[in-house]
């Protein structure tokens, strides 16, 4: 069985176990985990375990929703590590509110920023992305869902693909790349059929997908990480979420609503000019840093954990 196949307290237990047997024979200086999922908790539980230093690397995010997994994971993780690098003001807040000492955490920005200035194709590689996938700049909605608090259950998904199908009807092509736990709820709710204006596709390279962003009207979707992208890539984004925990996206960039009517109603209403819209996003900076977080990143970690800074 693979590790995806188990249950979250599988997949921690089974990871940390592997961790556990390299940690033994090659012990590193130091242990960095990135974000909230199960493999960051696992990389910092076997951490701890090992007293190694540890570095978490988004820190202090908070949906402040325990109903998720996710929250979970990153509070737990927070409070195991030695450096804190929190990608946003709010972030450092959330850690002080919990009590956590100042002095392990650093305001970073956060990775993402320069990872998708270095990954998105060129104006020409984007054109052929768009081409293969049968939209036109400007003109498609990209919508992407995956959380469990949206794809596991029927009548939720199907509230949703109802919505984006309503968008399409408009004429307003939606792509909808199909994340794997997604598809296997999302016959059930179709049947095999989606109405026209809704293309289903299988799931894209992070670089074929940055091209669809970035010239896209706008996207709808229940990611966290796009929350931060297109911020970057200055596009509208409808969240489909109960909480999130990039609220410094919601400002300008995003819109926060449940399953139902409030996702097209959001839609519409930003495409009703969606021109000036783009145009608006792309003059604002990204509030999650500037690009140059790793290189922070890296001089806290230098600064604060003797092992590296003795090497």
């Amino acid at each position: 069985m693979c590790i995806s196949d188990r249950s979250r307290a599988g997949q921690v237990a089974a990871a940390v176990q592997s961790l556990d047997t390299l940690f033994g024979t090659a012990r590193p200086a130091a242990v960095v985990v990135q974000g909230d999922t199960n493999s960051a908790l696992a990389g910092a539980l076997a951490a701890n375990a090992y007293e190694i230093p540890l570095v978490h690397v988004e820190a202090g995010l908070r949906s402040h929703d325990r109903r998720t997994a996710e929250e979970h994971n990153r509070v737990l993780i927070d409070h195991v590590s030695d450096l804190l690098c929190a990608p946003t003001r709010g972030n450092v807040e959330n850690l002080l509110a919990e009590r956590v000492d100042p002095g392990r955490i650093e305001l970073t920005g956060n990775t993402v920023v320069e990872a998708l200035r270095q990954a998105l194709p060129s104006a020409g590689a984007r054109a052929k992305v768009l081409a293969e996938a049968g939209v036109e700049a400007g003109r498609f909605v990209l919508a992407t869902f995956h959380r469990p608090e949206n794809t596991d259950d029927p009548r939720v998904l199907g509230a949703i693909v109802a919505e984006l199908e309503a968008i399409g009807a408009a004429g307003r092509p939606v792509l909808f790349p199909v994340h794997p736990r997604t598809r296997r709820t999302l016959s059930q709710v179709t049947g095999g059929r989606l109405a026209d204006g809704l293309v289903a596709c299988d799931p894209l390279g992070y670089r074929e997908f940055l091209a669809l962003v970035a010239e896209c009207a706008l996207v709808v979707s229940d990611s966290g990480g796009i929350q931060e992208e297109t911020t970057v890539l200055g596009r509208p984004l409808v969240v489909v979420r109960r909480h999130t925990d990039r609220p410094e996206a919601l400002a300008d960039f995003a819109m926060l609503v449940e399953p139902g009517p409030a996702i097209s109603l959001a839609a519409f209403t930003l495409l009703t000019d969606i021109e000036s819209v783009h145009a608006r996003l792309t003059a604002l900076p990204s509030p999650f840093g500037d690009g140059r977080a790793s290189f922070r990143i890296r001089d806290a970690m230098f600064r604060g954990i003797p092992t590296l800074s003795a090497n």
